[in-house]
């Protein structure tokens, strides 16, 4: 079979499911990290805390506290990491045993798709897997970049130094969090684009409730509404 021909086995619904994966995963990116100042995410909310952590960092005496926490943030991007690439490692599994799959999703669907198409359908769910693994790693390799940066923080909260370095680290730490959170849309799409394999219907359906799942989480949680109150300025 050609490739041209292969294509033909996706239908219309296909396109636009896999469409709207894609555009909801990169869109609740985008609008989660450049919301407007009057309504920002949780994420971006936190960015505040994480730079008045540093700052009080400055005077805290002893340190050991923060580096505690610097400890169990790189503790969960490692977890998670492992497992992204036990879910890899279980994909690629699946792609050289479509066949058993093909009978699950028969006895789930009543239809029988090619196993060209739930090679494709295992691929999309990899990629998403494989991303999510990356900024895991990146993510936590950051957290290492900043508690090394905390550890150059003087001793002394009035050098000139000590608050310059305190605040670069805040940024190292609020980059790696946004590594982190990225990573984990990645695993919430990711498990969405799994429905791909009852179907183009349920794959629709699956990204708009993790899309509104996640936007909810972000901009009308219960957990930001606690959060907002005295939350630190964006920039400060």
């Amino acid at each position: 079979m050609e490739w041209l021909d292969r294509l033909y086995l996706f239908t219309v619904l296909d396109a636009v499911g896999l469409g709207l994966l894609i555009v909801s995963w990169i869109g609740s990116t985008i609008i989660i990290e450049n919301a407007p100042k009057s309504h920002r995410s949780t994420s971006e909310i936190m960015a505040g805390y994480r730079r008045d952590w540093m700052r009080t960092f400055v005077d805290r005496d002893p340190r050991i506290f923060d580096s505690q926490i610097i400890a169990s943030l790189r503790q969960g991007t490692a977890f998670f990491a492992s497992a992204s690439m036990i879910a890899i490692g279980g994909g690629f599994a699946l792609l050289g045993n479509a066949e058993r799959l093909r009978g699950v999703a028969q006895d789930l669907t009543l239809e029988s798709d090619p196993i060209f198409l739930l090679e494709v359908k295992l691929l999309v769910l990899l990629l998403f897997a494989a991303n999510a693994f990356l900024k895991f790693v990146w993510s936590h390799r950051l957290f290492g970049y900043c508690s090394v940066i905390m550890a150059a923080v003087p001793n002394d909260p009035t050098d000139p130094k000590a608050l310059p370095i305190a605040l670069q680290a805040g940024e190292i730490n609020i980059t790696a969090a946004r590594g982190y959170n990225r990573g984990l849309r990645s695993v919430y799409f990711g498990i969405a684009s799994s429905a791909w394999l009852l179907g183009a219907e349920p794959l629709i359906l699956a990204s708009l409730v993790t899309l509104l799942v996640i936007l909810r989480r972000e901009f009308a949680s219960k957990s930001r509404h606690v959060l907002l109150n005295g939350a630190p300025d964006a920039e400060t």
